[in-house]
């Protein structure tokens, strides 16, 4: 198993103030290092602003080159829910059906799933993943597209081979 460079952003106005405790990051938290493998190489809470979601981004697939950003937050139908829009801004490509996948995933247990409007891209070599803001939302979320995600990081960092290899 490869060991990914996973990175966490959680977009909360309270959380950012230290008003809420942010227990959706630890759920992305706990399945990255048990279902994936994974190791977080950085982890911050910004406030629903599209500029310091985008800037956080941009420097989590910069500086820290993560293999995978995970979003967490700022994807439902507030007027302050802005993340795939900032996520839109920095990503050079959409990856739609990881973001229908876990619309589907979540669907299954509530009907609310489909006022979700997270999104899934790639910076660079990274792919980026807007999560809901609760933490069952999160772990439904993963879990549902948490079989693909090795194979699709294979890709995306460019650690795997020809197609049929």
């Amino acid at each position: 198993m490869l060991d990914w460079k996973v990175a966490i952003l959680t977009a909360s106005d309270k959380g950012s103030r230290g008003e809420r405790e942010d227990t959706s990051a630890q759920v992305i938290r706990e399945l990255v290092e048990e279902e994936l493998g994974g190791e977080i190489v950085d982890y911050r809470i910004v406030p629903d602003e599209q500029d310091e979601i985008m800037a956080a981004i941009i420097e989590m697939t910069e500086y820290y080159q993560a293999d995978l950003v995970l979003t967490t937050g700022g994807t439902g139908l507030a007027a302050r829910d802005i993340t795939p829009e900032a996520t839109l801004k920095v990503v050079d490509r959409l990856v739609p059906g990881l973001a229908e996948a876990m619309r589907m995933g979540a669907l299954q247990k509530t009907r609310r799933a489909m006022l979700s409007r997270g999104v899934c891209g790639i910076r660079g070599q990274t792919l980026i993943i807007n999560l809901p803001g609760s933490p069952k939302g999160v772990h439904e979320g993963l879990m549902a597209i948490m079989d693909q995600l090795p194979h699709a990081l294979e890709i995306v960092s460019g650690r795997y081979g020809e197609h049929g290899e």
